[in-house]
């Protein structure tokens, strides 16, 4: 907490998880140049921690420091000015405060999540009342990715990434290495080697085939230390992109083992053990406050 400020809502902080893509298909293109896409999106439990203080009324600002993100295109300011802008002035405002953990440029979704746990928070604290449709409607404007996160629950996921189905996948245990290597998402979609006309799968397919990342050979060519690292991991485990990248990820048979992998990973990379989550801990958080309300804490 930072000593004088006046916290929004409870002062303990709001969760942002990262999310992995089981997998990524590129089906097609629209006209106006967005791809088509199926995935499978589930939540882990490696989270960004966010944090809301009073400000006067219109007032949005970002308190700290975010590498290489001016506060002007932060995503949590921009969603904050979007709720505003949404009607929800009426004598707010807010400084937002975020505390990083996931890892920046990775493919785990750190922008869009922190996006939308900044919607729903801001809904709840300053009492506007807004359905998660009319949420929906704004966050997809911040970020293909932000629906699901608003939603709270791993999903099969097509269109742009709003069209979105729930399902319940493993929630298995992970190991996430972020390679030295950042990776432009729009290089990669405007690349002319990727992969665009993937035959449609179905969900029950999926759960019996699996399935692959088109990304993943345009980021293999383009960035020689996303590739390495996919090498590395997969002499351990089956790896696999997620998203754009740069993270990549591998399936464990159990914590110790993932543990044991991380002991040997190469000090230029970062990694992290996680757990696969069906439901969201935003979600968790969101009934944590209505269960507040209701008693009149």
């Amino acid at each position: 907490m930072i000593t004088g400020e006046v916290p929004l809502g409870r002062p303990i902080p709001w969760p942002a998880p990262g999310k992995l893509n089981l997998f990524l298909h590129v089906v097609g293109r629209r006209q106006d140049g967005y791809h088509l896409l199926q995935t499978a999106f589930q939540f882990i439990d490696l989270c960004d921690e966010i944090r809301f203080w009073r400000r006067p009324e219109g007032v949005v600002e970002r308190i700290g420091e975010v590498p290489g993100v001016p506060p002007e295109q932060d995503l949590v300011v921009r969603a904050a000015r979007a709720l505003l802008a949404a009607g929800g002035c009426r004598g707010n405002g807010v400084a937002i405060q975020v505390d990083k953990r996931l890892p920046m440029q990775g493919g785990v979704g750190g922008g869009s999540s922190d996006a939308a746990t900044t919607l729903i928070a801001l809904n709840q604290v300053w009492g506007l009342g807004l359905t998660l449709d009319q949420l929906s409607a704004s966050g997809l404007g911040l970020g293909a990715d932000v629906p699901v996160f608003l939603r709270g629950r791993a999903a099969w996921a097509e269109g742009v990434g709003e069209l979105l189905t729930p399902v319940d996948f493993p929630e298995q245990c992970f190991l996430l290495v972020r390679p030295d290597a950042s990776v432009s998402t729009s290089e990669v979609f405007k690349a002319p080697e990727l992969t665009r006309d993937s035959p449609l799968i179905t969900i029950g397919g999926f759960l019996k085939a699996g399935g692959r990342n088109d990304c993943e050979p345009v980021v293999r060519q383009r960035f020689p230390e996303v590739a390495e690292a996919l090498d590395w991991l997969g002499r351990i485990a089956p790896a696999r992109l997620t998203g754009t990248g740069s993270c990549v990820y591998a399936a464990m048979p159990a914590e110790a083992d993932a543990r044991a992998a991380l002991a040997d990973l190469p000090a230029r990379w970062t990694g992290y053990v996680v757990r696969g989550l069906n439901r969201s801990p935003l979600a968790a958080r969101c009934e944590l406050e209505q269960d507040g309300a209701g008693s009149g804490r």
